[in-house]
């Protein structure tokens, strides 16, 4: 098991020529990279005047999340024997703001799950809860992170 690191850069790219002469004044644009990897373009979300087209933190902190359930999930099926052939998320979370901090109160991941065989069907169920309790990033938050899951089997049954 032990301990896992993990090291990446940020830089800020939003100095329009003025830094941070006035909260108006710099754009909220940052690069997020690590060895081998493609380059992510990250901002604020817009409310806090940043880029639209680019990923902020609030998005990012959610896709981790879908994507750890997502892993771990994948995981405790093939510990069940559950064959899955599709998974989608359609995750959603609520962030409270207040004043100029605030914090999450909820993330809901809403999986669409497909398996091989309608008599896989519980056991696919049943190991969202695992996925929930081996999730590390779940783990690691200080709000309620629930699922709605919806499994079916595939077209042939």
């Amino acid at each position: 098991m032990g301990e896992h690191s993990y090291r990446l850069t940020v830089t800020w790219t939003g100095d329009r020529g003025s830094g941070t002469s006035g909260y108006r004044d710099y754009a909220r644009e940052v690069t997020v990279e690590t060895d081998g990897k493609p380059l992510l373009l990250g901002s604020a979300d817009v409310p806090f005047r940043g880029d639209a087209t680019r990923w902020n933190p609030e998005e990012l902190l959610l896709a981790a999340l879908s994507q750890c359930h997502l892993l771990s999930y994948l995981h405790a099926c093939v510990s069940a024997g559950v064959v899955v052939t599709g998974y989608t998320d359609h995750a959603s979370a609520t962030m409270l703001q207040q004043g100029n901090g605030g914090h999450f109160t909820e993330a809901i991941l809403h999986p669409e799950v497909t398996v091989a065989e309608a008599s896989m069907l519980d056991a696919a169920r049943a190991a969202h809860e695992l996925a929930h309790d081996w999730c590390f990033i779940a783990n690691s938050v200080n709000f309620p992170v629930r699922h709605r899951a919806r499994v079916t089997a595939g077209p042939d049954n």
